[in-house]
């Protein structure tokens, strides 16, 4: 299903910004009656596909209490979401991770970034931006709204112990459309 809400596009012919996209986001966010339509699941995450500016990807999501995405990257694209119910925390890198080449990498102290975002709050990000989303919530499921430009090319999934970053497998689009 995709779901097209009302927005302001970028000019005709120019690539949406990562200001396009988190207003965009905050825009959808705030749409109630979009929001109350999302299905949730206890278990699992739910998504619905929507149509975001100027040729982006975008979704809302849902997350059951406990959720979370792992870590991991959304290769070249830049980005934004922002919490339309619940609470999320973001943990994030403050570094540049080479683009290929590597399996594995030692990060130095002082890399990791934490936020709470709340309803209506929210963030954009650069292209390679290494994070994971949680819902923490133990009764509580969030919702939130991303989007992504271009259209994801790929996402690259890491597994974290201490300060030792493991990629461990890059999605293409087919695998969660």
């Amino acid at each position: 299903m995709s779901v097209s809400p009302a927005s302001v596009s970028p000019a005709i012919g120019s690539a949406p910004t990562e200001a396009d996209l988190l207003g965009f986001a905050r825009r959808t966010a705030a749409d109630a009656e979009l929001i109350a339509s999302l299905p949730l699941d206890p278990e699992g995450r739910t998504w619905v596909r929507l149509d975001g500016p100027g040729g982006s990807e975008a979704w809302l999501i849902g997350w059951p209490p406990g959720s979370g995405t792992g870590w991991h990257d959304h290769a070249e694209s830049v980005g934004a979401f922002v919490a339309a119910a619940g609470v999320l925390k973001e943990k994030s890198l403050a570094a540049r991770l080479p683009t290929d080449g590597w399996q594995t990498l030692e990060l130095t102290e002082g890399v990791d970034r934490e936020r709470r975002l709340a309803a209506g709050e929210g963030r954009a990000f650069g292209r390679h931006h290494v994070h994971e989303v949680l819902n923490e919530s133990r009764t509580e499921h969030a919702i939130s709204v991303h989007a992504y430009y271009p259209p994801l090319p790929r996402i690259r999934r890491y597994s974290r112990t201490g300060q030792v970053l493991r990629l461990e497998q890059v999605e293409r689009p087919e695998d969660w459309q």
